[in-house]
């Protein structure tokens, strides 16, 4: 349908007909909300992608840092404590750093696991790594006496 303009001779201004009116206006309105979806998509995505490397390395580095401390501290049940703090510390760098925790936690019991260890040590081990990733306080599993330096 072609719309034309109606002319108002004595007012000089151009009008259109109220059915092209409406026509016009939801066209104007699908555009503008498809550009803003649109906008709103590339924005989301640009501003986060580029992240998620660096936030996966450094919370790859966080693990191998609270694995490090247990090694390091040689403490007698000290070990869930580490699986949450580690966790806990990648979670804290983002989405990459918390996929980081999930992908070496998950992978590490799984190969420890299949070695033969206990099936309730690994469940706690994951129920601690867990609890870490999802924010909570990784001194829930602090074992006593544990140096205040980890």
């Amino acid at each position: 349908m072609i719309c034309k303009y109606v002319s108002n001779s004595y007012s000089g201004l151009c009008s259109l007909s109220p059915s092209c009116f409406l026509q016009f206006v939801a066209s104007a309105s699908m555009k503008l909300l498809l550009a803003g979806l649109v906008l709103t998509l590339v924005v989301g995505a640009q501003a986060q992608w580029y992240r998620f490397p660096g936030e996966a390395a450094r919370g790859a580095k966080d693990m191998w840092r609270a694995y490090g401390d247990m090694k390091d501290a040689n403490w007698k049940n000290s070990d869930k404590y580490f699986h949450a703090r580690g966790n806990y510390d990648a979670a804290r760098r983002g989405p990459g750093g918390r996929w980081a925790a999930a992908v070496i936690s998950n992978g590490r019991e799984m190969v420890q696991g299949s070695s033969g260890r206990g099936h309730e040590d690994s469940a706690a081990d994951q129920e601690a790594n867990r609890w870490g990733r999802n924010g909570g306080d990784p001194n829930r599993f602090r074992p006593q006496g544990l140096p205040k330096n980890y």
